[in-house]
């Protein structure tokens, strides 16, 4: 695994210049529109570490109830610090920059699966969720899977449904013979899924009836471990759902009286993808997120404020106010995070042609400025999934 030192100079230079999926996104245009300034990010993860150079000043310590707070600025993986600022970094220090450097961060440590010695105190994620759904950030950052549904988890995800949060998962790591990962699998929370600079799915990317976009995952700069002293390539589902979340950002930090129903419509209607849209794809879902598009329509037409753009896969009618959705009582937890979502050191990318399509044609797409343009897979994804309560 390729790693960069935090040294002056030369080094700070080159994690810059490794971070392709800025000028793949077109982020010098975006942030002429937004760097997604108001808006507030809850990364539910390791922990974040809120002294990093490129996290100072981001990271809101005490909007943490204390009731979750347990080391929520420790990070002794690296992970949740890592994706804090891939969301948010300003880059300062050799840092990574983030593609919504206007946000701020609300940091939640969770039970992890590289950290046993810490979980017993740690807040679970069913509790975290809750906690995060009465308090005013906007979207969900959960960059970790497991395989075990838990009743406790999805009640909570439903609470903060109701309360009009956007909660983003990754979708996990097991390419085409994998499932889909909980809690990205659960209604009202966003599927992501990985590609590479060519724009096809990565390999390690799970195939599943439950993704809702694609984003950048491959090659993506990372801390290293919990000792913050080198950045490393990471590929995984996990820096791919922190881009969502910072494309979601984005755009309702330049329309902040919209919902959560109709950022997610905008980013929907302008996703990468050469198949119809409501035939979304196994592997990358309705297609590539593309908040450039959003932002520089001045016309687009946000939709309904509270008709759930996934109503069908959420098992909702297509005229329910999901924001009158009625919360559910907690159940003991089944389940807890794995950290499987970007930790993966295996192969990088592959070309993700849909098995039933009997199709190979590819379709370029430009997802960011005039000059930046991915291939993604032809008509051959467009497949039709089953509804998430089916």
């Amino acid at each position: 695994m390729a790693s960069v030192s935090l040294a002056p100079g030369a080094a700070a230079q080159d994690v810059h210049s490794k971070q392709w999926y800025l000028n793949a996104m077109g982020a010098d245009e975006i942030w002429k529109y937004s760097t997604g300034k108001g808006v507030k990010v809850a990364v539910v993860d390791s922990g974040v570490n809120a002294s990093t150079p490129s996290l100072k000043g981001q990271v809101l310590v005490n909007e943490v109830p204390k009731s979750v707070a347990f080391e929520a600025t420790e990070d002794h993986d690296g992970h949740g610090t890592a994706m804090a600022e891939i969301i948010a970094g300003t880059g300062a220090g050799g840092g990574v920059k983030g593609l919504a450097p206007g946000v701020k961060i609300i940091p939640y440590h969770v039970q992890y699966s590289s950290e046993a010695k810490y979980n017993k105190k740690a807040a679970d994620t069913a509790e975290v969720i809750r906690a995060i759904a009465d308090s005013d950030a906007k979207i969900i950052n959960m960059s970790f899977g497991g395989p075990y549904p838990s009743s406790a988890e999805e009640a909570a995800v439903k609470y903060a449904a109701s309360k009009g949060k956007l909660m983003f998962a990754s979708i996990g790591n097991s390419g085409k013979k994998g499932k889909g990962e909980y809690p990205a699998t659960y209604p009202y929370v966003i599927g992501v899924s990985a590609i590479d600079k060519s724009g096809t799915a990565a390999k390690f990317s799970t195939k599943s009836n439950y993704v809702d976009f694609a984003a950048p995952g491959v090659h993506i700069p990372g801390w290293c471990d919990g000792k913050f002293t080198q950045y490393c390539d990471t590929d995984g589902t996990s820096p791919a759902t922190a881009l969502a979340s910072a494309s979601a950002a984005l755009v309702w930090s330049v329309h902040p009286d919209w919902t959560a129903n109709q950022v997610l419509r905008t980013l929907i209607d302008t996703a990468g993808r050469s198949w119809a849209k409501d035939e979304p794809s196994t592997y990358l879902g309705y297609g590539i997120i593309r908040p450039r598009r959003v932002l520089i329509d001045k016309n687009i037409d946000p939709g309904p404020a509270n008709r759930d753009p996934l109503y069908a896969e959420n098992g909702t009618d297509a005229d329910e106010d999901v924001t009158a959705t009625p919360s559910l009582s907690a159940a003991p937890a089944s389940g807890h995070p794995s950290k499987g979502a970007g930790s993966s050191s295996g192969p990088t990318s592959a070309a993700a042609k849909d098995s039933n399509s009997g199709s190979s044609s590819q379709t370029w797409v430009i997802i960011g400025g005039a000059a930046a343009v991915l291939i993604i897979g032809g008509v051959g994804f467009a497949v039709l999934r089953a509804r998430r309560n089916a």
